[in-house]
Formats: structure tokens, C-alpha cells, sequence
């Protein structure tokens, strides 16, 4: 069978460090957009594209700004939403060889200062919102800090449009230090905290080496169009979100910012969106808003009617799709390409969304590998799998079962130098040039690589069975009344109980159980609950149930924080 894990679609040339990624593309691309920014004025929204061209101009302007600061290899923190200035800076760190430590604006201000304290930053670049906290930072003295810099005007902090100002200026005089600066590809580019849900998070270490053959790599596989408009939702502290961006900036694409979660359908007429990066969650409602609109019409069957034929005159090379579903389409201001990573996406909407025409494909990858391993592509998908690992990565699986289900390890150029200052967790993953995920799975006959679960969420029963939760949840997770779910093993004696705490969807309850009192609800739920254990071997029935219509703990990327929800039920 042809090794289809190195089989490439389309020309890019091998990078080694984002520098050369980005100059290639301005030379490529000068007078596309590379970004579309909206603005508030008296007379209402004003619209400013900024070129592929104009954006390199402000990098190097920013860049020999923050040297004339005296910031040339040293560590530079980023707290903001994402935005232009987010992206802008972040690129000038990059492209001036400081290191970029983003952090996560969800963290509490504690968290906040701890990640400052722990990645020993020299200077911050931060959004007037978070005033306060820096301003706490600065008073207590703990940090490393030197330099602060705020992306609005504010009184003694350095201001951001006046340090590319400063820059503007040092470059017209002949100052070329930051623009000839040399990079060395394999030294310390950025610092990220992971999303543990447990302890801690770690601090990874990636060079440019790492995330410039990651996008290397993507480019050979998926289609990336040049005439593509990027919605940026995905949060730029992930390097999900900041290598997400690198991609658009590699291909030419535009790229405009959200104006919060309740806007996204909005956005994506607004910007006429063609590809769009998420997280599952995400890429679900969307998918639901089309039901709704559909069945609101009342086209449901003709649509089911209208993909069983498009769908059969595929197989003669015949596609019909975008023009078919052309209304819906537009209604989503012309989506052409998603891609869903961070968890499992549900295959009946990657099923509906690719009926439909909207090429949906599912990547995996970590923060410790730059971070894609894995991902499908527009040839070759495979519902429920997370595709091929990408060209440059080898993949296996450790100490596989009876069933084939072992630790997913895999070498790779993305892989990341280390953790900061934790040789011991270090060496606990990477072991004779292997990364150990922590992620159990199997690798079919094609080649298809498929996750059950996280290794540290496995329960193990008396009888020595191993049992992957996410595998539950997500049957469990498909049951109209459930909003979201927790399974878990409650200890008993000396085994376990399968057991599931679920977030009853009121919305639903309201709209087709509105009669129902809780004990009924509850009923109504496990009677589902004994339909969706039918679907697995006896082994890993759920015997308990616990209801709530409390929000579960969660980490930014929307996974649940297991550790802390096993304590607040005292089993941890």
C-alpha cells in the first residue's frame, strides 16, 4: 500500500526560521491584505486594510524600536486579546530574535504574575485592560520587568505606536541592527505555558527550527488558498492560535478579528470568511445555527435528498456541492475551509459540513510540538481519525494491547528543545529522541491515526481493563438533554464504578420537556444514558449518574479540569 503519510500536494519551499518564512511571503504576496481591521469612529465602523508589504514595513519599524530599547535578546511577555498589535509584536520578536513569552488573558491576576515571575521576563507588551495588574507588578518589585509597554497611551509606561516611531526614525538614520540581524534557528525563540488541567503548567521551549518546519509541513499537505480571509478566534497564547496565524502569514492570506463569541456569524459575513481555525465546541454550534436555518425552512428532507445525490456523483468526480448548498454557504459569508484541533470533533458535523462542500479536516498535535503531528487533509480523510502524521514526523505506538491501543510517540523536527528549567519532566517525555504525548491510540491498516484518550485520565478497573472516559463522553456528549459531561470511576470497596456527572441543557428541557420535574429529567436522562451503554462493550457501562446544571472547570481550549472536578466531589 502507497505510504500515504509522505505523499505531498502541493510546493513550498523547507524554512528554517520565520524570518525567511516571512520575507518570502512579502516578496510573494506584497499587495495582498494581510490584515483587515475595523475601527470605531464618530460617524460609526471604519475599515483599514493593512498589505503584506505595509506589515513587514510596521515589524521593522516596531522590531528596531524595541532594540533601541535595549530588548535585543531578551524576554518579552505579550497579554492582550487577540488583535493587530497582538500579531504585529509578536512577529517583531520573532523577526528580531527576542523571545516572545504569551500568556494567557484568562489567568487570574495571581496566575498572571506568577507566569511573569516564572518565565523571568525582561519587558511586557500588554493591553491598557490589564493596567492593574502590571500596575501591581510594577509596585510589589518580585519581577524581572524593566521595561513596560502598553498598546494604548498610557501615562509613564512606554506607549507602542511611539516606540515604531522611534524605530521609523533609527531606520531612516541607517540604522540597520535590527533588520540584519542574524538568526540563530535552534536557540530559545518563544517560552509557552501549557493548559495543564491538572498541576502546574510547564513552560515549553520552541525555537524557530520547530514552528517554521511545522509550517513547512502543513503547507505540503492542506490547502491554503492566497485568496483566503482568516477569522482569528483562536487564542494567539496557544501555539495552536500563534502558529495558526504564522500559517496565514506564510500563504498569503487576510486576516480579521472577531468582535467576541456572540459575533461569529456575524464576522463571517461581515469579512465574507473562507477558513476558519477552532476549537470543536465552536465548529458544533455553527454547525447547529445551519440545522436550525434549515429546518426553520422546512428543507430538511430536500437537503438529505440533495446530498445523498451530491454525494453519489462525487464518486464520478462530479462536484456539485458549493453550488448545490450555495445559500447556506453565503450564509456563512463563503466558508471554504475549517479546521478543528484541541478535541475530538463530532464526525456527523465533520460529515455535514464536508456534504456540504466546506472541506472540514481534523488535526492533533501539543503545545510541545509546535504544534501539529497529525491532521487529515482535502484528499484523504477518514471520520472519527485525526488523519496522517504531517510529511516530517514519524509516529508509532508504544506498548501496544490486544487491541492495538498504546502511548502515541513520535519524533519530529517540530519537537520542542525542553521544558523551562525542568530537565526532569523533560526527560520523563522525550526519551531517545521520542516524544511520549501522554495520548493513548491506535494506527489502523491505511495508516490512519486514531486517539481514546488521554493516558493520565485512564481508569483501570480491578480486572485489569482500561478505560478511556473521552470515548464515553462523547456518546454521552450526543444526547440532546446533555450540555457537557464528566465520567469518572467512583471508588468502591476495591474497584470502580463507571460513573458520569452530567450538565443538563436547560435550553432543550425548555423547548421539548417542558413538563418534565427533575426527577422525571433525570429519568429521561438515564434511560438515554442505558441507550448510549449499548454501544460499548459491558465493561464500560455507566452505573452512577450524578445531574447538575453547574458548569464544569475548564482550561481555556474548553477541556475540563478533571483533577479539580473529582475534588470538589471529594474523591481526589
Amino acid at each position: 500500500m502507497k505510504n500515504r503519510q509522505k505523499e505531498t500536494f502541493f510546493d513550498y519551499p523547507v524554512f528554517n526560521n520565520i524570518k525567511e518564512i516571512i520575507y518570502h511571503s512579502v516578496e510573494k504576496y506584497k499587495t495582498n491584505t494581510a490584515f483587515k481591521l475595523k475601527e470605531k469612529t464618530e460617524n460609526g465602523e471604519k475599515y483599514i486594510d493593512i498589505t503584506y508589504e505595509e506589515f513587514l514595513t510596521q515589524v521593522n519599524n516596531l522590531g528596531t524600536g524595541l532594540y533601541s530599547l535595549g530588548l535585543e535578546g531578551k524576554k518579552v511577555a505579550i497579554l492582550s486579546k487577540n488583535r493587530y498589535e497582538w500579531a504585529l509584536s509578536y512577529v517583531s520578536l520573532l523577526l528580531g530574535g527576542i523571545i516572545a513569552v504569551p500568556l494567557d488573558k484568562a489567568l487570574t491576576d495571581i496566575e498572571i504574575e506568577n507566569s511573569l515571575l516564572r518565565g523571568k521576563v525582561d519587558a511586557i507588551i500588554y493591553e491598557e485592560k490589564y493596567e492593574p495588574i502590571i500596575e501591581k507588578v510594577k509596585q510589589e518589585g518580585k519581577s524581572t520587568i524593566e521595561i513596560y509597554i502598553c498598546m494604548e497611551k498610557q501615562e509613564g509606561k512606554e506607549y507602542l505606536k511611539e516606540i515604531m516611531q522611534k524605530g521609523e526614525e533609527e531606520l531612516k538614520k541607517g540604522n540597520r541592527t535590527y533588520l540584519d540581524k542574524q538568526i540563530d534557528e535552534k536557540s530559545l525563540a518563544t517560552l509557552v505555558f501549557t493548559s495543564g488541567t491538572t498541576s502546574k503548567s510547564k513552560i515549553v521551549m520552541l525555537s524557530q527550527y520547530n514552528i517554521a518546519r511545522n509550517i513547512s509541513d502543513m503547507q505540503l499537505v492542506e490547502d491554503f488558498r492566497s485568496t483566503d480571509v482568516n477569522l482569528a478566534f483562536l487564542p494567539y497564547h496557544h501555539t495552536f492560535g500563534s502558529t495558526g496565524q504564522l500559517i496565514m502569514l506564510s500563504s498569503g492570506i487576510a486576516t480579521a478579528f472577531p468582535d467576541g463569541l456572540r459575533y461569529i456569524a456575524q464576522n463571517l459575513k461581515e469579512y465574507h470568511v473562507t477558513f476558519f481555525v477552532g476549537v470543536p465546541l465552536l465548529i458544533e454550534k455553527i454547525y447547529e445555527k445551519i440545522e436550525e436555518q434549515i429546518a426553520k425552512q422546512k428543507k430538511t428532507t430536500i437537503i438529505k435528498i440533495a446530498k445523498i445525490f451530491t454525494n453519489l456523483l462525487l464518486k464520478f468526480g462530479i462536484d456539485i456541492r458549493r453550488k448545490v448548498y450555495k445559500p447556506i454557504i453565503e450564509g456563512l459569508g463563503g466558508l471554504r475551509f475549517v479546521i478543528s484541533g484541541a478535541a475530538g470533533l463530532d464526525k456527523r458535523v465533520e460529515k455535514g459540513l464536508n456534504d456540504l462542500g466546506i472541506l472540514t479536516v481534523q488535526g492533533y498535535g501539543l503545545t510541545e510540538t509546535s504544534p501539529v503531528l497529525c491532521a487529515e487533509n482535502y484528499k484523504y480523510r477518514k471520520y472519527g481519525s485525526i488523519g496522517f502524521p504531517m510529511p516530517s514526523v514519524e509516529m508509532k505506538i508504544s506498548e501496544p494491547n490486544e487491541e492495538g491501543i498504546g502511548e502515541i510517540i513520535a519524533k519530529a523536527p517540530n519537537l520542542m528543545l525542553g521544558y523551562y528549567e525542568d530537565e526532569e519532566a523533560t526527560q520523563e517525555v522525550i526519551k531517545d529522541g521520542w516524544f511520549y504525548t501522554g495520548d493513548y491510540g491506535y494506527i489502523d491498516k491505511q495508516g490512519y491515526v486514531y486517539i481514546t484518550g488521554r493516558k493520565k485520565n485512564t481508569i483501570v478497573l480491578k480486572n485489569g481493563k482500561k478505560i478511556f472516559p473521552e470515548e464515553i463522553e462523547e456518546n454521552i456528549n450526543k444526547i440532546d438533554l446533555v450540555e457537557d459531561c464528566f465520567v469518572f470511576g467512583l471508588p468502591k470497596e476495591d474497584d470502580m464504578v463507571l460513573s458520569v456527572k452530567i450538565k443538563y441543557n436547560e435550553e432543550v428541557m425548555k423547548k421539548k420537556y417542558p413538563s418534565l420535574n427533575m426527577e422525571e429529567l433525570k429519568k429521561a436522562i438515564w434511560d438515554k444514558v442505558k441507550e448510549a451503554n449499548k454501544l460499548v462493550p459491558k465493561y464500560k457501562y455507566i452505573k452512577n449518574m450524578i445531574l447538575t446544571n453547574m458548569d464544569f472547570s475548564k482550561t481555556t481550549t474548553n477541556k475540563i479540569k478533571r483533577h479539580e472536578e473529582l475534588q470538589k466531589m471529594h474523591l481526589n
